[in-house]
């Protein structure tokens, strides 16, 4: 008897990993995480009064600037993930930072992931916007076949921004980790390469000027563009 086998990819060739080189865009800035950003990000992360945002991450928050720096350091080291610091485009400050992880160049996986969104990013078209910039670079220009998003399954606002940049929802993997003393059941989102045109477009007209009034509100919410 015949057995059911994959779709043959006898042209596939591994992908590169994904370069350090900034990544530019109307409303933001995706640049290599330097310690010299140290001392914004932290005034930007203070912001969060209660340390919420720290809650699914599986490090922080820092008591001070000293430990921040120390934890930076390594980050700014690593190449997986591959830490990016996102710089508001109105205040030229950086407010964020974002990753790739996990990166599978000979079968074309990769992941989003280590996104902390500072309060002065949170809910604003650059936010949107480089999220949207890192999607470009993995399928356009690296021709990746998969882009991941994973977040503990008790991060409604996590799972909530997945599905609305367009991931698709795969399952919960039970007891996958321990972090800070706890369990975590990790939700598993993903974008395939097909799918990549469509979101693309998408987010093209959303991030259009037109998209926007004269107080940067949007106009039409991202979903409404698929």
């Amino acid at each position: 008897m015949t057995q059911p086998i994959g779709i043959p990819l006898s042209a596939w060739t591994s992908c590169k990993p994904p370069s350090h080189a900034a990544l530019t865009g109307r409303f933001s800035k995706l640049v290599p995480t330097k310690l010299e950003h140290a001392a914004d990000l932290f005034a930007a992360f203070s912001e969060d009064r209660d340390h919420s945002n720290w809650t699914y991450l599986a490090y922080g928050p820092f008591e001070d600037i000293d430990a921040f720096t120390t934890w930076l350091r390594a980050a700014c080291t690593e190449t997986d993930p591959l830490f990016h610091t996102i710089i508001d485009g109105i205040s030229k400050r950086p407010v964020g930072l974002a990753s790739y992880a996990r990166i599978q160049s000979a079968t074309g996986v990769i992941e989003v992931g280590h996104l902390h969104y500072s309060p002065r990013l949170q809910r604003t078209p650059a936010a949107t916007e480089a999220m949207f910039l890192m999607m470009k670079r993995v399928f356009d220009e690296l021709g990746y076949r998969r882009y991941e998003w994973k977040c503990d399954a008790l991060n409604a606002p996590s799972r909530r921004a997945a599905e609305r940049l367009g991931f698709q929802f795969e399952g919960i993997f039970r007891k996958a980790t321990i972090y800070k003393g706890r369990n975590r059941d990790t939700a598993w989102y993903s974008i395939i390469d097909q799918e990549w045109p469509s979101l693309r477009t998408a987010f093209e007209m959303w991030l259009a000027p037109d998209n926007f009034d004269s107080k940067g509100t949007q106009q039409r919410c991202l979903e409404s563009f698929r």
